[in-house]
This record gives C-alpha cells, sequence and structure tokens, in this order.
C-alpha cells in the first residue's frame, strides 16, 4: 500500500523537487570582487590532495573485490 502511495503521489507531480534558481550564501555575503578572487585548488580539497583521496578508493576497491572473491571461494 505504501509503494502504491509513493508511485501514486510521483506520477501526480507532488514532489515538485527544489527551486529551478539556486542562491548561495557566499555570493549572498560577499561582493563579487572577493569570489573572482578566490583561488580554488584542485589538488587540495578539505586538507587532503585529491590524488590521495583517489588513491585509497582504488586501494579500497580493490579490497572489497579480493574479500567477495574470497568469500565466493572458501565460503
Amino acid at each position: 500500500a505504501d509503494y502504491n502511495q509513493l508511485g501514486f503521489n510521483l506520477r501526480s507531480n507532488i514532489f515538485q523537487g527544489g527551486p529551478l534558481e539556486s542562491r548561495s550564501l557566499m555570493k549572498d555575503s560577499y561582493t563579487p570582487d572577493i569570489i573572482q578572487k578566490a583561488i580554488r585548488d584542485p589538488k587540495n580539497w578539505h586538507g587532503r590532495r585529491t590524488d590521495e583521496l583517489g588513491k585509497w578508493h582504488q586501494k579500497n576497491a580493490l579490497n572489497l573485490n579480493l574479500q567477495k572473491a574470497l568469500e565466493d571461494k572458501y565460503g
């Protein structure tokens, strides 16, 4: 019954989604010259380098695949 109600609501477009125009607190708080002067370093992401983060995700995926293969083979 819950799925039918959810499906009806989705088909009826009751859930209209977010606003088409988004607002930014940074753009509202600072003048345009400050935003233009801001330098974003793509290699530094919240204090971590994205290269290190990418390497960790790759090793994690390999580890998960290995664990799954070992469970399939040995139970």
